[in-house]
């Protein structure tokens, strides 16, 4: 009996083989599962992008027009913004400098203020003051510079209204706004709204400030962002780390989503895991997680909805958890099946309505508006080779950007590298492209 035992230490090594092959194993698949995993990042990642091109593009194209056709946002009447006080009409070319600087800081300092006060309340948790200060500007973009946009368009296009259908126009249009910003609608007419925020936000901007004053204000505003988002203390990083600490959205009235395709992810997860019944409901997926999923077979022809916060989605999770895995009695099994089956599907259902759509690309609309107040700003001298020049500088800074989001996978700022590289665009195109091209077109030499 005892002879035919192997002795200890060769079941030891046989143990000790056996693990380090499985160990050998392990790492093989999990390569091929990070290399699939990127494969399918690089692929689906990058229509994230041409998301976020799209809607950056499309509000810039709507300041240009409205810049080159309505001439009441392109006119100098005279009239500032509170923050600007130093506008005096002048040819000194350091009093330009010095009272744009003057004006720029002034600016700067309503930004610091302002968002280390949209911090202070985020962090002691005073959701209901936030909501109302951005339920207060919404109705006032929505209400009042709607207002001053469509008057202008009617004057200038020579179009009669009354009073009357103007404004259920605009109590339409500004209640279903303020719905789907603050509360629940169609991810594409949320996308809408906020693109049209944004745009007219830069019309007013650009209307309301001096012209040296908007080129300071734009490169401060670059260097605060940069400071804000990777200072380890900076406002931005705060308000990013503290939501993902808590495991909060942002508020969707900030920022901008470029999630399209995440949707129908979780309808299809949804889909195929009401039908196993041994399977989780919905698992908790981050950023990687989602991007592996998505793929052709998970695409589906549902409209895109915008959810609601994450907070209901682990108590949903719970929930099902607990009546799935209740154990039906001997007499009632059948039935008690059936009914652990509809409530899970109609639980599925609530979950879907329920989980927030916080993946993808987002981008801040304060991004949107200084991209579209430098191309709007741009275009005021109707040369087209220099607001094209800025606008594909803007795209190209946005998506190396991008790019090294990729690489770095933590925030960062959208505003240096594209507002820089815009800037440089524009002077450099106003005064050596532009007078280039005249002197060529001037002397008809093809080049």
């Amino acid at each position: 009996m005892g002879s035919n035992r192997p002795p200890v230490s060769s079941i030891e090594l046989e143990d000790i083989s056996a693990e380090r092959r499985q160990r050998s194993v392990e790492p093989k698949r999990s390569r091929s599962h990070r290399h699939d995993d990127e494969e399918k990042e690089l692929k689906y990642g990058a229509a994230h992008v041409i998301r976020l091109f799209v809607p950056v593009s499309l509000c810039m194209a709507l300041v240009i027009f409205t810049m080159n056709t309505i001439g009441y946002f392109s006119r100098d009447d005279g009239v500032y913004l509170v923050y600007t006080p130093f506008h005096k009409k002048t040819d000194n070319t350091a009093e330009k400098i010095a009272m744009s600087f003057g004006n720029a800081f002034i600016v700067l300092g309503v930004v610091v203020v302002m968002t280390s006060i949209l911090i202070g309340l985020y962090y002691f948790r005073f959701y209901k003051v936030i909501h109302g200060w951005l339920l207060l500007s919404t109705v006032m973009l929505l209400s009042m510079f709607t207002t001053i946009y469509l008057q202008q368009v009617f004057e200038t296009y020579n179009i009669a209204a009354d009073y009357i259908t103007y404004c259920f126009f605009l109590w339409n249009f500004a209640v279903l706004g303020m719905i789907c910003i603050h509360w629940k609608g169609p991810l594409y007419l949320q996308q809408i709204y906020l693109i049209t925020v944004s745009a007219l936000m830069a019309l007013i901007l650009i209307k309301y400030m001096p012209d040296w004053t908007v080129w300071t204000v734009l490169g401060l505003i670059s260097v605060w962002d940069l400071i804000a988002v990777l200072c380890p203390h900076g406002p931005l990083r705060m308000l990013v780390e503290i939501s993902q600490q808590r495991n909060e959205p942002i508020f969707p009235a900030l920022i901008y989503s470029s999630t399209i395709l995440y949707p129908y992810v979780i309808f299809g997860t949804v889909d195929s895991q009401v039908q196993d019944s041994d399977a989780p409901l919905l698992p908790s997926m981050n950023s990687s997680d989602a991007s592996s999923m998505v793929g052709p077979s998970s695409l589906r022809s549902e409209t895109a909805v915008r959810f609601a916060p994450k907070k209901k989605k682990q108590d949903q999770e719970k929930k099902s958890t607990k009546q799935r895995t209740r154990k039906p009695s001997n007499d009632q099994s059948l039935t008690s099946q059936r009914r652990d089956q509809s409530t899970s599907s109609n639980q599925a259902v609530e979950i879907v309505e329920d989980i927030v759509e916080d993946q993808g690309i987002k981008l801040g609309l304060g991004d949107f508006i200084f991209y579209s107040v430098l191309v709007g700003k741009a275009s005021v001298y109707g040369d087209w080779n220099t607001t094209i020049a800025c606008y594909v500088a803007i795209l190209v800074g946005l998506a190396f950007t991008l790019m090294l989001l990729a690489v770095f996978r933590k925030a960062l700022p959208a505003l240096p590298i594209s507002i820089f590289a815009g800037m440089v665009f524009y002077f450099s195109s106003r005064e050596f492209i532009t007078p280039f091209m005249n002197e060529l077109t001037i002397k008809q030499i093809v080049p």
